[in-house]
C-alpha cells in the first residue's frame, strides 16, 4: 500500500493584516497623545520679551530715518515726548510724520504689564493711520 506523500507546499505565508492593524492602533495613540500635549496653556507667560539673537529680515532701507516712537503706558495711555496725549493727537502727528517721511516707521513701545486686547486697540488705531509701517517694539532679555 502506498500513501500519498505531501507534495512540497512551497514557502509559508504570514498574514501582516493583524500586525499592521496594531502598528497603526499604536501610531495613532501616539498622535492624539502628542496632539493634546502641544495644545496645554502656558501660565505666566511674559510675551513681550525675546531672546532669539536673530535680527528680522527686512527690507533694507536706503537711508536711516529716525522712527516715530509712541509709548504706551501701563495704564493704557497713549505717551508722545514724555507727555499723554489723545487718539486725535496722535493722528495728527502720525499723519505728519508719515507724509514728511515716506519711508518712515511708526514704533509702538508698550508696557508689559498691558493687556493683549489694550495694545491691539492701540496697534489698530495707529494701523488705521499708518497701514504697513507700524509695528511694535520687544526688548530683548
Amino acid at each position: 500500500m502506498r500513501f500519498k506523500s505531501a507534495a512540497p507546499a512551497g514557502l509559508p505565508q504570514v498574514n501582516l493584516v493583524p500586525m499592521l492593524d496594531v502598528l497603526m492602533t499604536v501610531l495613532t495613540f501616539f498622535i492624539i497623545i502628542a496632539m493634546t500635549l502641544t495644545g496645554q496653556q502656558m501660565i505666566n507667560v511674559k510675551l513681550p520679551t525675546t531672546t532669539h539673537d536673530r535680527q528680522p529680515q527686512a527690507a533694507p532701507v536706503p537711508t536711516q530715518i529716525e522712527p516715530l516712537v509712541v509709548g504706551l503706558d501701563a495704564d493704557g495711555q497713549v505717551i508722545m515726548d514724555n507727555q499723554v496725549i489723545s487718539n486725535r493727537v496722535l493722528a495728527e502727528r502720525m499723519g505728519t510724520y508719515l507724509a514728511a517721511n515716506p519711508q518712515g516707521l511708526v514704533v509702538l513701545r508698550a508696557d508689559r504689564d498691558l493687556t493683549y486686547a489694550q495694545v491691539a486697540t492701540v496697534l489698530k488705531t495707529m494701523q488705521a493711520i499708518g497701514g504697513d509701517r507700524v509695528s511694535l517694539a520687544f526688548e530683548r532679555s
